[in-house]
């Protein structure tokens, strides 16, 4: 017990200090860190963009052949065991954890940016650039960002409930390190890592989303966008999250992400039949089309006409951010499928979502392209390069885009307020030596930290480098996710056949 405590202490208290020092380091010695960032990332993009393109295809496969293979019928728990909650909660949590704000962020600005600027080769504000625009968004919110989360997620909840193992990413990795090692300094490195990884890559993503929430306000109700509404915004949702994560998963999260699925559901209605709803069915069979015919070789793509830029800087990008993230949300996802086959895991965790989010880009692409010749050139420059206001944008040319605006308003708050107590929750186990429902003064810390961390960012205009840092940290989650998968299908094959 003694040995655990400790165990325990290190990783929250060297986790902790991690994010404390790369938010101040963006503060107070912001150019440099600026340029260190910048380094880094451009060394990644160039030398590593086939490694990120390979691995996150290999994922899906991966995943899917699980499900498909005899190991799909094994149970995350006992044999027998009936999964903890219902189909349209478990969606409801998994989705608003995985996606969350990002999805209302870049629902209309990235349609915009790839039908402004595509790949070279393909002429700007075309048709082709149009259908391009539309594939692209299918790509990078579709099957590989959640094929990265199920690796993670499975082996946590294999190990977890099938193995009463503690859900720590050390413990994943004992059939390779060995009990002694996955228990000692490599282990609690690894689990370290996760820690921080997860503080810097959540905090970004909330002062993204704070930034959207301000200018939406601005936008609607002339409320100004400046510190004093960015620090109201984040402390409101802080109490929010707060008590929601000290709620726990049943009470707390679960409701929360119900009432949210039920406002992204409403958002999606009414833009479906406030928008060009013809187009929007036409976009969405070709888009799917286009979607499967080209997606083994846009998996794989590294360059168009001799030129890498647009792949680095979107799907390399993208691949890195996901990856970022499979810490944070593979535990949550892991925390919430007790009960279920690998089979249902996997496909309630990549296809689902996937169906969803290209239903969500075909109507936001739809508004966004057909709203697009209503701009110059020089205002949809504009519009994607404030990707925070071009929603509202977008919504204001049509005839009741006002009760658009004032829905996304409000995803925007309730999706906010479900990651950050989902990150709460998980960071607060992560810390907490695994447990399941880790102690409350845990979830505090973490959501305060969180919430200090995203403001310091805001406050320094250093979100953009911060998120670079924080998929900089994350390349090394490459190799430790292949190991996972590894360590996983070995304990697999321990199974018997039945």
């Amino acid at each position: 017990m003694e040995k655990d405590k400790k165990r325990t202490n290190a990783v929250f208290l060297f986790s902790a200090a991690i994010a404390v020092a790369i938010a101040v380091w963006g503060i107070v010695a912001r150019e440099s860190f600026a340029a260190m960032a910048g380094v880094l990332m451009g060394l990644l993009k160039q030398k590593f963009s086939w490694l990120y393109l390979g691995v996150m295809l290999l994922f899906v496969i991966f995943s899917l052949a699980l499900a498909f293979s005899r190991f799909g019928k094994i149970r995350l728990g006992a044999d027998g065991e009936k999964p903890e909650y219902s189909n349209i909660s478990w969606f409801a949590m998994l989705f608003g954890a995985g996606m969350g704000i990002g999805l209302v962020f870049w629902g209309v600005a990235e349609p915009l940016s790839h039908y402004a600027a595509p790949m070279k080769g393909i002429e700007p504000q075309t048709e082709e650039a149009a259908r391009f625009a539309i594939r692209s968004c299918f790509m990078h919110w579709g099957l590989h960002p959640w094929a990265c989360y199920a690796v993670m997620g499975l082996g946590l909840a294999y190990f977890q409930f099938r193995k009463n193992s503690s859900a720590l990413a050390s413990s994943l990795l004992k059939p390779l390190f060995g009990e002694k090692r996955a228990a000692g300094l490599p282990g609690k490195t690894v689990d370290i890592f996760t820690t921080a990884l997860t503080v810097t890559g959540v905090a970004t993503s909330f002062g993204m989303g704070c930034l959207q929430i301000s200018s939406g306000l601005k936008y609607l109700f002339s409320i100004p966008d400046c510190v004093v509404t960015w620090l109201v915004i984040i402390v409101l949702i802080s109490i929010l999250y707060l008590m929601s994560a000290v709620s726990g998963v049943e009470k707390g999260i679960k409701r929360l992400s119900d009432l949210n699925m039920a406002f992204f559901i409403l958002l999606m209605i009414a833009a479906f039949f406030i928008g060009p709803t013809l187009k929007i069915l036409g976009i969405q069979a070709r888009g799917l089309l286009d979607y499967l015919t080209y997606l083994v070789p846009d998996s794989l793509r590294l360059s168009s006409q001799g030129d890498s830029q647009w792949i680095q800087d979107w799907r390399v990008f993208y691949w890195a951010w996901w990856l970022s993230w499979a810490p944070f949300v593979g535990v949550f996802i892991a925390r919430i499928s007790r009960g279920r086959t690998i089979r249902e895991f996997v496909l309630g965790v990549i296809i689902v979502p996937t169906a969803v989010s290209m239903v969500w880009f075909s109507i936001f692409g739809g508004i966004s392209l057909h709203a697009a010749g209503n701009f110059s050139s020089e205002k949809l420059a504009e519009l994607t390069a404030a990707p925070q206001t071009a929603l509202f944008h977008v919504f204001d040319q049509y005839r009741f885009g006002i009760v658009l605006s004032l829905i996304a308003l409000t995803l925007l708050i309730t999706f906010f307020v479900t990651s950050a107590n989902s990150a709460t929750f998980v960071l607060a186990m992560l810390t907490s030596d695994g447990q399941l429902d880790p102690p409350n003064h845990r979830k505090i810390f973490w959501g305060v930290l969180m919430a200090v961390v995203a403001f310091a960012l805001i406050l320094s205009g250093g979100i953009s480098v911060i998120q670079t840092v924080s998929i900089i940290i994350a390349f090394p989650y490459l190799f430790i996710l292949i190991l996972i998968g590894i360590s996983l299908v070995k304990e697999l094959k321990k199974e018997p056949e039945k």
